[in-house]
């Protein structure tokens, strides 16, 4: 039988699910489609799994020196089944949260596969969703006024580095481990590399990153990433920069050895696994977009500001579209994509605005531009800088490694960007986004009183450092 809805969303991810949560507020009768566990990729194989992980590994590498903090205690090891049930109960209790998330705000979840119809005879619009059940039942057949497409992604693979689930692993298979490794290949030193380079080392894995490109995290401001990488090699972790890696070469027994070009030649490299981590690819296949008039581009859905596809009662939101693929993105585009659905008018969202993280030892946070695209832009800039060094709430988390840094324009005296890398450091960006939000200068974070003592402080001191005014410097 044939349901009627005003939104039916495919991907019951933190996009998708969020997205519904809105709809629902708005009055719209909304159901989800969703093949596996409602909270997606984020809730179940990336977030917050792995940050989990991440808080285990910290926990580990403060208790081994805890003597430095005058705490003696005898030999420190670590469980790593208990830190997997650890992580587990975190995810199935914010599982059960999204559940009765959906039933409070009455919103019908189909558990099975989604697919778009074309024009038929229960729609003569393309956008009618046949359900294939995961209990093996009939069909169900949704017919929706709107359709959000919000599948995620998965890890991208490179031909001839495929996953086989015993010594070549994506994030997905590395996050069910049953026991450490005692060594490790990362191939990608990016956001995703780079946290699993920092956690797996700082369960005392030997670590080795394979990147392409000639810095890691070479997406974020020249100074974090050459800060960034300083303080993974002093945990011990080797870094291979400018190197291309060679799947050919790679041999699988009890263990495995794959080659990299690095600068000119070939070296070779040995571990008890690997993982690949070279970015993700959207989920886009075998969901009907054949039947529609949808565009896609170098495999992503192509939407407007309102994330409409060429079907403008079709939506597309989160890591199928592209750009920032990042849950909380994914998150707003949900809203704005509901609420234009629902006539409110929203208002576009400013990437540029959206603060980006880093959830490695140290963390990693930014909101805007980097000074290099700063002055490929044309700004005439000036910098704050302000290191950890010099806060007494550092020192005394014993975390003291970083610094904060501001770049404003020096004309207008618009904030640019702000970059940290340091300790806590995810949870400070948001006070710099709502600044350049807001269209603050340096000026109006530096009178913003900062409490003492303070991770925060540092934020205050690199604002007074764009004018050459810090404090403690």
């Amino acid at each position: 039988m044939a349901q009627e809805y005003d939104l039916v969303i495919l991907g019951g991810g933190t996009g998708g699910y969020v997205a519904a949560i809105r709809a629902s507020q708005l009055g719209l009768k909304t159901a989800i489609v969703e093949k596996g566990k409602l909270g997606g990729t984020c809730l179940h194989k990336g977030c917050i799994p792995s940050k989990a992980l991440l808080r285990s590994a910290e926990v580990y590498a403060t208790a081994k020196r805890s003597e430095d903090f005058g705490v003696l205690t005898k030999e420190v090891s670590v469980d790593f089944g208990k830190v997997q049930e650890r992580k587990n109960k975190i995810v199935e209790q914010l599982h059960k949260g999204v559940q009765h998330l959906m039933k409070q705000g009455k919103i019908d979840v189909y558990e099975g596969y989604g697919r778009i119809l074309g024009p038929s005879i229960f729609s003569p619009m393309p956008g009618t969703i046949s359900v294939e059940m995961n209990n093996g039942s009939e069909n169900e057949m949704l017919i929706p006024k709107n359709v959000i497409i919000a599948t995620g992604s998965r890890p991208r693979t490179l031909p001839g580095l495929e996953t086989d689930g015993e010594y070549v692993m994506s994030s997905d298979e590395a996050l069910n481990l049953e026991t450490l490794p005692n060594s490790i290949i990362i191939v990608g030193g990016g956001v995703i590399g780079i946290e699993w380079a920092s956690m797996l080392s700082d369960f005392g894995v030997d670590v080795t990153v394979i990147e392409y490109a000639d810095r890691i995290i070479p997406t974020e401001d020249h100074e974090i990433s050459k800060e960034m990488q300083r303080l993974m090699k002093k945990k011990g972790v080797k870094l291979v920069t400018g190197a291309k890696v060679l799947p050919e070469t790679l041999v699988k027994e009890n263990g495995v050895i794959i080659s990299a070009e690095v600068k000119g030649t070939v070296q070779e490299f040995k571990a008890d696994k690997l993982l690949v981590s070279v970015g993700r690819q959207a989920n886009i296949e075998s969901i009907g977009l054949e039947n529609t008039d949808i565009q896609v581009e170098k495999g992503f859905i192509v939407t407007n500001e309102f994330f409409q596809t060429k079907e403008s009662h079709i939506y597309a939101i989160g890591d199928v579209i592209g750009g920032l693929q990042l849950a909380h993105v994914a998150s707003h585009e949900g809203i704005v994509a509901v609420e234009h659905i629902a006539g409110k008018n929203p208002a576009p969202i400013q990437y540029h605005l959206v603060s980006r993280c880093i959830y490695s030892n140290p963390e990693v946070s930014s909101v805007g531009i980097t000074e290099e695209q700063a002055k490929e832009k044309g700004h005439k800039v000036k910098v704050g800088k302000f290191s950890f060094r010099a806060i007494g709430k550092a020192l005394v988390f014993g975390e003291s490694d970083g610094f904060v840094k501001i770049i404003a324009d020096q004309e207008t005296d618009d904030i640019l960007g702000v970059h940290m890398i340091g300790p806590h450091v995810t949870d400070m960006i948001s006070e710099a986004g709502l600044a350049m939000v807001l269209d603050a200068v340096p000026w109006e974070i530096a009178h913003t009183i900062h409490p003492h003592p303070t991770l925060s402080e540092a934020i205050g001191e690199a604002a007074l450092a764009v004018d050459g005014k810090a404090l403690h410097a």
